[in-house]
């Protein structure tokens, strides 16, 4: 339910990777940063704060891989 849920992929494409493709790396990098900050946000609120905070570093763990392969 985290870290490839099946609706985020459609035609063999994973929802990540296009968006990755459509903005750029520092773009791309931006929308990882604000997906963090939104997990980590609404993780008290929601009633799913686990899910919630494995979301956020999900999208974390994204920002490292790209600034080891830079």
């Amino acid at each position: 339910a985290v870290n490839a849920p099946p609706h985020y992929l459609k035609g063999g494409i994973e929802c990540i990777d296009a968006i990755k493709s459509a903005l750029g790396d520092e773009q791309y990098k931006g929308f990882l940063r604000g997906q963090v900050m939104k997990y980590i946000w609404r993780a008290p609120h929601k009633g799913k704060e686990l899910e919630d905070y494995l979301k956020a570093q999900f999208y974390l763990n994204k920002i490292i891989q790209e600034e080891e392969c830079d």
